[in-house]
């Protein structure tokens, strides 16, 4: 408790590690495309991804977030010991409970603290992100992982185009921490805005295996195990949500379009990036995209990319970046980060 700030000192949350994992098997177009008679290079053309990665029969979401999540606290420095709580986000947890973070609690070695799993599609690291913001905020905890995890491969029918191409898994970690307000005037977490509209939540979905209808051993063969996806209205509402959601953080924070040195929004398709682009007037270059190839993490992607751009010096000090992301719920969230 002694390392926490005094209550009476307004704080603010900054990231200052971020780290990635994507798994070691490559797959390719051809490989997913094959039993959908589909050219290898038509998929590319659609949506924007030449290859993705998919876990181990030995891997579980908690081992693909411990590689993650090392390397986050490598590149802030710090030792498992020092982490005061988790916030994972999560479609594909290890198990039905106990939760993902306190799994991955354990295999990382830290001390006890509040660890959790939350459940918010793809948009469920912004989500996640946005919780390590208001503990560090009221002054709950000074250091934090907030991590997401997927392995979405294992949910895949090989013989629907309209996920079998897209996904992959992946996971993605930041280390959130305390600083004094003082310290970096207008720096750090500025805001994150989450939303949902319960509506639109027969657009993608997993139906089996909840409390209405559980998984048992006959419904193992039933379509509605797998991922099903509505892929074009999605398509329509994630531009129209995003472009719409992003442009009213801005005019909160009182920032403009131009004032934005890069975009890293959820690796759905490449389309929905280059549409959502374009939707904001920004030049396809400030975009900050590894989809062509990681594919899509879910949930993963946005802490997915934004290791990439760290880690390649594209992003640097006083950097204003806009996150964004948008899910199955429906679910969307924002943020806005001065680096």
């Amino acid at each position: 408790m002694s390392s926490r700030q005094p209550r009476h000192v307004m704080i603010h949350a900054r990231i200052v590690g971020t780290g990635s994992y994507l798994p070691e098997r490559v797959v390719s177009n051809a490989e997913v495309a094959g039993t959908l008679g589909i050219d290898p290079s038509t998929v590319t053309r659609l949506t924007g991804i030449a290859e993705r990665r998919w876990a181990d029969p030995s891997q579980a979401s908690s081992d693909l977030a411990v590689e993650a999540c090392r390397r986050a606290m490598d590149a802030a420095g710090i030792a498992p010991s020092s982490v005061e709580a988790i916030v994972l986000s999560t479609t594909s947890p290890d198990m039905a409970f106990p939760s993902t973070a306190c799994l991955l609690q354990r295999k990382l070695g830290c001390p006890g603290g509040p660890a959790f799993d939350l459940s918010a599609s793809c948009s469920g690291f912004l989500y996640a992100l946005s919780m390590a913001d208001a503990m560090v905020r009221s002054g709950q905890v000074t250091q934090c992982l907030v991590v997401a995890t997927e392995i979405k491969s294992r949910t895949l029918d090989p013989n629907d185009a309209d996920t079998a191409l897209l996904f992959g898994d992946g996971a993605g970690a930041v280390v959130v921490r305390a600083e004094q307000a003082g310290a970096q005037p207008n720096g750090g977490i500025l805001g994150l805005r989450i939303h949902a509209e319960g509506a639109g939540h027969d657009l993608i979905r997993i139906p089996m295996g909840g409390s209405r209808t559980p998984a048992t051993e006959a419904t193992f063969s039933r379509p509605g195990t797998t991922l099903r996806m509505r892929g074009g209205p999605l398509f329509r509402l994630a531009v129209k949500k995003l472009n719409q959601a992003i442009r009213d953080l801005l005019k909160e924070f009182g920032v403009t379009l131009d004032d934005v040195a890069h975009l890293v929004l959820h690796q759905a398709n490449g389309r929905i990036l280059s549409s959502l682009a374009a939707k904001l007037g920004l030049p396809v270059s400030k975009l900050c995209s590894v989809i062509e190839r990681a594919g899509n993490t879910s949930s993963a992607s946005v802490p997915v990319a934004l290791d990439y751009a760290v880690r390649s010096g594209r992003i640097r000090q006083q950097d204003l970046v806009v996150l964004g992301s948008f899910g199955g719920g429906i679910t969307w969230a924002t943020g806005l980060i001065r680096w």
